[in-house]
């Protein structure tokens, strides 16, 4: 055994300090653990580097070594065949990874939330986390005011609607009929509200004209007969000229959308594997954006027999980390522009 202790991730609470979150992203990416991965490929994590010039030379490290992604022509990342490593480097990443918060299931933080975010993702996660989130609230582990689900019109390829398993009714464009209405990310999002939260339509609909592109948006309203409103939302890009929505895109459409209070509680939930990178970005953008404070959890596998089976490789934790060093590096940017001792 390693003996590594939990590395915590940058705090989101009320109160954190400009410095506070300095020396959360720093403590980060000089711990022992990623320490000792960098030293399992062949190098020596500097010692005597600012922050800002250690962020960017792990993010280039970590591109040479570990953007498996990119190998494979910037791929979805389970279209990406999985890496070889050495057992005993793989364990170490495995290891590494628990240790810094990208795998084994975590309390959720508190009971009590304003809002509850539910991140999109590959079909089946769109419709996982749907259900966790359902469940939260559903046996008062948690209680919100609103939830909302954040998506994207990211195609979905025909082997993530595969994987949903739904019958094989199928409509004029390829679809599962009456199950999924049609072929986005956010409408895997949509199937996976109907289903968790009993809602058999939206009470309420928008979303831009026009054919599909990455300027698109939509939002739809649902009204569970209990619990709170839940919105699904789906993003257009910021740079729609060169790329699609992203994480941080959702989270500022749903900002925009919503216009939280100063102060609110947000509790963001996705994937283990992506919790330090989808956490940091959600500091840089509602933290530092709209003065929000956020906590991020990862959803229970127990609770999902089929997620619980397909456990990443370790070539999947490493993709993630360095996502996590890039989201750290785009957070780590924003902060160098606000005065020492700032409080958002």
């Amino acid at each position: 055994m390693s003996g590594y202790q939990p590395v915590p991730l940058p705090s989101g609470a009320a109160g954190t300090s400009r410095d506070d979150l300095v020396a959360g992203l720093t403590g980060w990416v000089r711990s022992r653990p990623l320490r000792d991965l960098v030293a399992a490929f062949g190098a020596e994590l500097p010692d005597r580097m600012a922050p800002a010039e250690l962020l960017a030379w792990l993010d280039d490290f970590s591109a040479r070594h570990w953007d498996f992604r990119r190998r494979h022509g910037a791929a979805e990342r389970d279209e990406v065949a999985e890496t070889d490593l050495a057992p005993a480097v793989a364990e170490l990443v495995r290891t590494a990874a628990e240790a810094l918060g990208l795998a084994g299931p975590r309390p959720v933080p508190a009971r009590r939330y304003d809002h509850l975010l539910v991140l999109g993702g590959l079909a089946r996660s769109c419709l996982d986390r749907t259900a966790y989130a359902a469940w939260l609230v559903g046996t008062g582990t948690v209680e919100v005011g609103e939830i909302a689900a954040l998506g994207s019109f990211r195609p979905l390829r025909p082997v993530e609607i595969d994987r949903l398993h739904l019958p094989a009714g199928r409509t004029g464009g390829g679809a599962p009929a009456a199950q999924l209405d049609g072929g986005y990310e956010v409408d895997a999002m949509e199937l996976g509200v109907r289903a968790a939260f009993g809602c058999p339509a939206p009470v309420q609909q928008r979303r831009s004209a026009g054919e599909i592109t990455h300027r698109s948006w939509s939002v739809a309203v649902y009204r569970p007969a209990a619990g709170p409103v839940v919105r699904v939302l789906a993003a257009p890009s910021t740079e729609p000229a060169t790329r699609r929505a992203h994480t941080s895109d959702t989270y500022h459409f749903w900002a925009t959308e919503l216009r939280p209070a100063p102060g609110a509680r947000l509790l963001v939930l996705t994937s283990q594997l992506y919790v330090p990178f989808q956490h940091c970005d959600a500091i840089r953008t509602l933290g530092l954006g709209y003065g929000c404070q956020v906590e991020t959890v990862g959803l229970d596998p127990a609770l999902f027999p089929g997620h619980a089976s397909a456990e990443p490789g370790a070539d999947r934790y490493l993709q993630e980390i360095r996502s996590a060093i890039r989201s750290i590096r785009n957070l780590f940017g924003v902060l160098g522009e606000l005065p020492p001792g700032y409080v958002p």
